[in-house]
């Protein structure tokens, strides 16, 4: 009797985010197999600075790829695609002809930039940048932080005038360094976060180039997420595979929670809040400071847009509460002691440590904790800390609301925060809409491999993913609407102390 061992077709997908590198494993119906993950370390060499090693993020990343495989017992031969989903923004340049980074990355949270966009966004351009991107100008965008490494990096000018530069985000330095240098690409969702893509064309900007002065050569190629973005070099994984699929983090959880309508919306509760409203085709302007951005493409020639409103501090002030001040020694006791207390005990944080985003989109802004009393514990910080998610995310839904001219039907919810009952049913309270937690929550890495799936001919269409979504737990509303507003507007209230100090209320 012969025997064999039969091919069982799989999808690797690869979440590099701030706080970690991901691996997961998925199988026909959606349903992930196994997942690895690796932390991620950050520095702050000056206030408000954020950085990180691009070679550490690429060890990282094939570690807990390598692990993956082996946890779940799959050949790399079995692998029929890979997907790659990324923190978006993080700022990659590296050296043509070595591979060695010309700088370290410079994290989407760094704010090194602001004074530089504050002068932009004073100037005559500032309608064209806004215009053509669809984005608020803001440091938290590529665009400055690469021309910050070009004229503040040794030599970096002049090697970028000779075509020794190149730069990505994170998908991209991926890509490069999974293809042995032979494709520099990114995908259209990840482009459309650069501040420097045109968002109706879906083309680099010649002017904006030319503002933001970035040699063209520096580019990647810009491609459908759903498509063809080279083939990772048997040395790393153990078998050659393709690379089919790319989105940036919010993107790629849109696709995961399988929202590819118009009308759909979902919120990640991640370091940063992410809530994004699929627009369909029609390219959205935003009334309320939110921003326009490209959804996931397929590669049929679509375009495909969502509305985003970003918050830069969620999940990391849990962080910052455990890691900093010693008050929590897991992230996951912060719901048990929310839970603890009969209310808020007035006590609010607005958690600006890195400033405030949307819709303020304020630099200067710092954290601030209000109402504290001779009797605030430490589990009055840990619920503020859990209700300033909620009361962002409050602020960001009601932006889109005003944007959209629709009332949320329902808010479908995901990443690592989405686990705290606590907050899921404060959200829902102080929303007064439910919330819809599904059976997986790790959905940008769910939306990556969707993404390659449908590339390689894993999945037929997008209907087949729609049917493998399933909610986990739908959280109602239940507080009076009167704490409800009483809530909401106290918080209001300790945000504009907040700002107040800064002068820009």
């Amino acid at each position: 009797m012969s025997h064999y061992n039969a091919v069982v077709p799989r999808i690797l997908s690869l979440d590099e985010g701030t706080t970690s590198a991901r691996s997961a494993i998925y199988g026909e119906t959606g349903r992930c197999l196994g997942m690895d993950a690796l932390p991620v370390d950050s520095a702050y060499p000056n206030p408000g600075w954020v950085e990180q090693e691009p070679m550490a993020i690429w060890r990282a990343q094939m570690e807990s790829a390598r692990r993956v495989l082996d946890k779940t017992g799959t050949p790399a031969s079995d692998v029929v695609a890979i997907g790659i989903t990324n923190q978006r923004e993080t700022t990659v340049v590296w050296d043509r002809e070595t591979g060695e980074p010309a700088a370290p990355a410079i994290v989407w949270q760094c704010r090194r930039t602001a004074d530089d966009c504050a002068r932009l966004a004073a100037s005559p351009e500032a309608g064209l940048i806004t215009a053509r991107t669809g984005l608020v100008i803001d440091a938290y965008f590529s665009a400055t932080k690469i021309r910050w490494i070009l004229e503040n990096v040794p030599g970096a000018r002049e090697k970028a005038r000779d075509g020794r530069l190149l730069f990505g985000n994170i998908d991209t330095w991926l890509i490069w360094k999974l293809t042995g240098g032979d494709t520099h690409a990114t995908d259209i969702s990840n482009a459309s976060r650069t501040m420097l893509l045109n968002i109706d064309t879906g083309r680099w900007d010649v002017d904006l180039l030319r503002l933001f002065d970035i040699p063209a050569g520096m580019l990647p190629e810009v491609r459908p997420s759903s498509g063809s973005f080279g083939v990772a070099a048997a040395e790393h994984l153990g078998a050659e595979i393709p690379i089919r699929g790319v989105a940036g983090d919010q993107q790629a959880a849109l696709a995961g929670q399988a929202c590819f309508r118009a009308g759909l919306s979902k919120n990640t509760y991640g370091t940063g809040c992410f809530a994004l409203l699929h627009t369909g085709s029609a390219l959205p302007v935003s009334k309320n400071r939110l921003v326009a951005t490209r959804a996931a493409s397929l590669g049929n020639g679509d375009r495909q847009f969502a509305i985003e409103g970003s918050t830069f501090i969620a999940g990391a002030a849990i962080q910052w509460l455990r890691d900093k001040l010693g008050i929590l020694k897991t992230a996951a006791e912060s719901e048990a002691m929310a839970a603890s207390l009969r209310d808020n005990g007035g006590v609010y944080f607005v958690p600006a440590l890195v400033g405030l985003g949307a819709p303020h989109w304020d630099a200067d802004a710092r954290g601030v904790i209000t109402g504290i009393t001779a009797g605030t514990t430490s589990a009055h910080l840990a619920r503020a800390a859990l209700e300033a998610i909620a009361f962002q995310t409050r602020e960001l839904v009601d932006a889109m609301q005003a944007d959209s001219g629709e009332h949320l039907r329902e808010l479908r919810v995901d990443g690592g925060a989405s686990v705290n009952n606590f907050l899921m049913q404060f959200q829902a309270d102080i929303l007064g809409s439910p919330t819809v937690r599904p059976a997986d929550v790790e959905t940008t890495a769910l939306g990556a491999a969707y993404l390659a799936g449908l590339a390689a001919g894993y999945w037929k269409s997008t209907d087949e993913l729609e049917s493998f979504w399933r909610a986990e737990r739908r959280f109602e509303p239940s507080m009076d609407a009167g704490v409800r507003d009483r809530l909401y507007g106290e918080w209001k209230q300790a945000v504009r102390r907040c700002r107040l100090e800064t002068g820009n209320t």
